[in-house]
């Protein structure tokens, strides 16, 4: 993945350290590492992002940019990766996750009829949250392998083609 792509989609940092959610890490967010662009920050990135984004909790932005300054990833990737579980992708992401947990508990899915009521969604959740809670973690550690695995090799494959026009001029 060619570096000037990606910065042109970059946030301004100073922007990202002025945001009012991520201010709880004060000083740490003036590590340059957080803001450097290359392969590893990246891929690291891609991972932390995309397994916050299938965590079924309030602030994710927050765990994500926790998860990239532990990890010494790229903060901004990482906390706009979160966004792949929006107010509308949220409900298939996560039925999604409840089948798979389902799945590999070996339980029969359950029969409900969908209320919009803060009480219909607590006792929904204390039906089935063992499958959801376990397809969440593995969709978040699956997605977020594939996406390290995915921006190492995209990166790589981007770097040798360069030396092969380089070198064929």
């Amino acid at each position: 993945m060619p570096k000037k792509f990606a910065q042109r989609w970059m946030p301004n940092h100073n922007k990202i350290r002025n945001h009012k959610a991520l201010r709880c890490f004060g000083r740490l967010l003036h590590d340059p590492c957080l803001w450097h662009l290359n392969r590893h920050s990246l891929a690291k990135a891609c991972f932390v992002g995309l397994f916050c984004a299938f965590l079924p909790i309030p602030f994710q932005m927050v765990v994500a940019a926790a998860g990239a300054i532990w990890l010494h990833a790229n903060l901004s990737v990482s906390v706009a990766l979160v966004w792949l579980t929006n107010p509308l992708t949220m409900p298939p992401i996560f039925y999604l996750a409840y089948k798979v947990g389902g799945w590999i508990l070996l339980l029969p899915e359950k029969e409900f009829h969908f209320e919009p009521s803060l009480e219909w969604v607590l006792h929904s959740m204390s039906l089935i949250w063992q499958p959801f809670l376990l397809g969440c973690l593995l969709l978040g550690l699956l997605s977020g392998v594939l996406g390290y695995i995915a921006i190492q090799w995209l990166w790589r494959v981007r770097v040798m083609n360069r030396w092969e026009k380089r070198h064929k001029s």
